[in-house]
């Protein structure tokens, strides 16, 4: 009995180192999998069903195997590249002198060190200042971009014929309104924060201050008055 006990103990113990090994195994390969079939839904949705069914079934197996969980891990490295804060720093370095691009993209005037917190630059006081980067965003939208892309090309580019010139026409475009949008709500955002003033903690200021929320407390006061007031006549009548 006393053998026959040790040997359940050592494989209990073994059973317990195992299988910490085994679930990491099988995690990474349903994620392999997953990735393996993204890919192929992927292609038969950016070349077309049968056009992508033809070619995997023409590829070599291992070829696909190999090639196709990298269509994901390409989508999400991509979409970690912040391509429009580039654009945005070079227009502001080279394109803001031109008269001609202040009527679509405004562009403020800040100097120094507070310019390139403005901006998320690094500097020795701010190591840190970087822009946040959402995990779940970068995946979700990485992923959601060839579906995008196909719906767009169809909608906008219903005469080119292949599939994958329209779907890339599709992507270009989203991307580009997309990045649009992003430099000048990210501009607009820029302005607004270089116009910010800290004031010291004075009396003058606070009294300032005091006298600023007094009056807007004072109007919002009033307009609520006058609105009861329209109320009550409109009862009264």
């Amino acid at each position: 009995m006393g053998a026959f006990v040790a040997l359940l103990d050592a494989m209990e113990e073994v059973t317990h180192k195992i299988c910490p090994f085994i679930a990491g195994g099988v995690l990474l390969g349903s994620i392999y999998w997953i990735a393996i079939t993204y890919g192929a839904v992927t292609v038969m949705q950016v070349v077309g069903h049968r056009e992508g069914l033809e070619m995997m079934e023409s590829a070599d197996p291992l070829v696909l195997l190999v090639l196709l969980p990298t269509i994901p891990v390409t989508l999400i490295s991509a979409k970690m590249y912040n391509w429009e804060d580039s654009v945005l720093l070079f227009l502001r370095k080279y394109c803001a002198k031109i008269p001609a691009l202040a009527y679509i993209l405004p562009f403020g005037n800040v100097e120094g060190d507070r310019g390139a917190i403005v901006t998320g630059q690094a500097t020795p006081q701010h190591p840190t200042a970087t822009s946040h980067l959402s995990p779940t965003r970068i995946f979700c939208s990485a992923l959601l971009l060839p579906t995008i892309s196909t719906i767009i090309g169809k909608l906008f580019f219903r005469s080119i014929q292949n599939n994958l010139h329209r779907t890339i026409l599709g992507g270009l475009t989203y991307i580009t309104i997309k990045g649009a949008l992003k430099i000048y709500h990210k501009q607009m955002l820029y302005i607004r924060h270089s116009s910010r003033k800290i004031l010291d903690y004075t009396e003058s200021n606070l009294k300032l201050y005091r006298g600023a929320a007094t009056a807007t407390a004072a109007t919002s006061t009033t307009s609520d008055a006058v609105a009861s007031t329209r109320e009550e006549s409109e009862q009264v009548v």
